[in-house]
């Protein structure tokens, strides 16, 4: 499917749904949508049975009470004005219906969408569900404004009503990852309103993916919905990031007592925290006496014998000789829990779990118990390893931006390392290289030399992967743009003219700062971008809550509350406070861009199309207050 682009691009400012339809498609329904509403002025969702029913596929499949029938089944209030987004959202899941209903698979459906339209393809782990339910009480139960709503009770599903204003997940993520999310950019009261929802969720998802969760083909709507199934998902991954925060060389450097020489820690520090955990397992496991090797947390740990060993050697005091001789798998799975309890670690799942070998919930319970006992020396001759590693602080934080960048895309192949991307040879770079660029959509041109990078990055230079990675994302960044605002033109987008974009509209803003180059200094206080977020969207910012920015605490307080305003809007970056208070210049031109990308990305063409549009003021059209002002038209690009 054809990614939108120029004048249909900014009609979506969902990326996930500009990607399920082509140009000519969404011209179509665009027509349909205002037929719609000039036939009946604002268009709710009471309207749609009778409407919807007129289009091709829809109507030549289901009856209008049909349709009727599911708008009520997914919707509380049918008085809700429909716009444009939510009208093809209903569109795609309609057709998606219709055309399983005439035994032809849907045009633009995927298995997502399949998902949002019926309960009957998606059940929910009721154990995950509890577990998840029993982590959040634990965590956020004294949490001032939380206390309102938890204890969840386990058995219902409140859960899936809590999550819907958003507030929940934001916190949870600070959880995960402490600081993610500066709070004073949530929207918290106990009523909030279409838009601040949409506000809170965008945020959360923008903040997933900063820390490592894969947030593809989800939408703010599916959460205010309460889609149980995605809602799962990504609590899931969000208490899997916080359950495994310590499994690396940085948290935990006892972990070198798992190899024997420095090209063993390397290779170590390359692993995804589960295959360290993994790792660590095995380790415990062999001096116990284990004789298999555990390769998964589902099929290797069914029969709770692995777990009566890995406890025996951690806990050997609390030791019960029946859990290895018992015969029935269930009742050494309960006697295996009960080891566990007296070691204080908390159970994230049940005897029935660990019989069926529920993958999730085994990793959380592992990952628990190496956090409350791993049985690691505190003092190793191996340690000394540690001390011949690299430790810029600066370079990690690009690798981490940079590896949270590429994984984002929804890629096939998920990087764990990039150090690791070297060893995948040329073929593998290329194949990224050309996912990468596709996504800009337009003529695929790149002055990189791509042969002689491949042969280069195959020496494992991590200095030339992140200089070859940054000039992938800048590019990729550039081409957005240029699509977005000037595809008719034609014209290239450079660096200068980001920062003169920034400077104008700050400067006709009102605002009294400005950015000299991307490398200024004065920027470390935060000021220029709390003021050019207020530009694009003038109540973004709340001004009370700004400090001067005169010493790094007020500077780092100003820089987190940047990052997560931005996020909220719906601005996609992966940078740290210390990138805004450092002046990383890689990093605060990303932020720019990705700032000036989501201002040109809103329908302001959208005033003219239709008078009535502004008038019932549908959701889409008037919460994007920000407008491309006389400071754009200003720029030569």
């Amino acid at each position: 499917m054809a990614t939108m682009v120029g004048y249909i691009g900014i009609l979506v400012s969902d990326p996930w749904l500009q990607n399920q339809f082509t140009q000519v498609e969404l011209r179509s329904l665009k027509s349909h949508y205002h037929t719609m509403r000039r036939e009946s002025g604002p268009l709710t969702l009471a309207d749609l049975p009778s409407k919807m029913s007129k289009l091709k596929v829809i109507g030549e499949n289901l009856t209008e009470e049909e349709i009727g029938s599911f708008i009520r089944s997914s919707y509380q209030s049918l008085n809700d004005e429909v716009d444009f987004e939510l009208f093809l959202r209903l569109y795609l899941k309609l057709h998606t219906i219709a055309s399983a209903k005439m035994d032809t698979p849907a045009k633009n459906s995927t298995a997502f969408l399949k998902a949002a339209t019926t309960t009957l393809l998606h059940t929910i782990s009721q154990s995950e569900k509890a577990s998840y339910v029993a982590h959040i009480n634990n965590y956020l139960g004294e949490d001032e404004f939380l206390k309102q709503y938890l204890p969840i009770d386990p058995s219902t599903n409140d859960l899936f009503e809590i999550v819907k204003d958003g507030i929940l997940l934001c916190k949870l993520i600070n959880v995960a990852v402490p600081g993610t999310i500066d709070e004073r950019a949530i929207n918290m009261k106990r009523v909030l309103n279409p838009w601040e929802r949409i506000e809170n969720h965008t945020l959360c998802f923008n903040s997933a993916k900063a820390i490592g969760c894969t947030v593809v083909n989800i939408g703010t709507q599916d959460f205010i919905e309460g889609r149980r199934h995605l809602v799962l998902g990504l609590i899931a991954q969000i208490i899997k990031i916080q359950l495994l925060a310590d499994l690396n060389l940085k948290k935990t450097p006892q972990l070198v007592e798992l190899v024997d020489n420095s090209e063993d820690v390397e290779e170590l520090m390359s692993l995804p925290p589960e295959k360290i955990l993994l790792r660590w397992m095995n380790f415990q496991l062999k001096k116990a006496s284990y004789k298999k090797v555990v390769t998964n947390f589902s099929s290797d740990i069914k029969d709770g014998e692995a777990y009566a060993h890995l406890l025996n050697i951690l806990a050997p005091e609390l030791n019960n000789p029946l859990t290895l001789t018992v015969k029935d798998l269930l009742e050494r799975a309960k006697l295996v829990l009960e080891h566990a309890d007296k070691m204080g670690c908390k159970r994230y799942l049940t005897a029935k779990d660990i019989v069926e070998g529920s993958p999730n919930l085994n990793l959380a319970f592992v990952a628990h118990i190496f956090q409350h006992r791993n049985g690691l020396s505190t003092q190793t001759k191996q340690i000394s390893f540690l001390e011949t590693l690299p430790d810029d602080a600066q370079v990690s934080r690009e690798e981490l931006a940079f590896r949270f960048w590429l994984n984002n895309f929804g890629h096939s192949t998920y990087i764990n390392n990039i150090l690791k991307m070297s060893e995948m040879g040329g073929y593998f770079w290329r194949r990224w290289t050309r996912f990468l660029l596709a996504l800009s959509i337009g003529r695929l041109q790149i002055s990189l030399q791509l042969r002689c990078y491949s042969r280069k990055l195959r020496t494992g230079s991590k200095k030339l992967i992140l200089a070859y990675l940054w000039q992938l994302m800048r590019y990729n960044m550039l081409q957005l743009l240029k699509n977005l605002r000037f595809h008719s033109c034609g014209k290239e987008i450079t660096d200068s003219n980001i920062r003169d974009w920034a400077n104008t509209l700050v400067r006709n803003s009102g605002g009294q700062t400005r950015m000299d180059s991307f490398k200024d200094k004065s920027l470390s206080d935060g000021i220029f971008f709390l003021e050019l977020l207020s530009a694009v969207q003038p109540r973004v910012v709340n001004w009370s809550l700004v400090t001067r920015g005169q010493n790094d605490e007020e500077k780092k307080m100003n820089a987190s509350y940047i990052i997560s305003i931005a996020r909220k809007l719906g601005c996609s970056i992966f940078l740290l406070p210390e990138d805004v208070t450092e002046v990383n210049q890689k990093m605060i031109l990303t932020l720019t861009a990705s700032i000036m990308y989501w201002s040109l990305n809103q329908p302001v063409e959208e005033k003219n199309s239709s008078s009535s549009d502004s008038e019932n003021g549908s959701q889409s059209e008037t919460t994007s207050i920000s407008t491309l002002d006389d400071a754009t038209s200003e720029l030569s690009l």
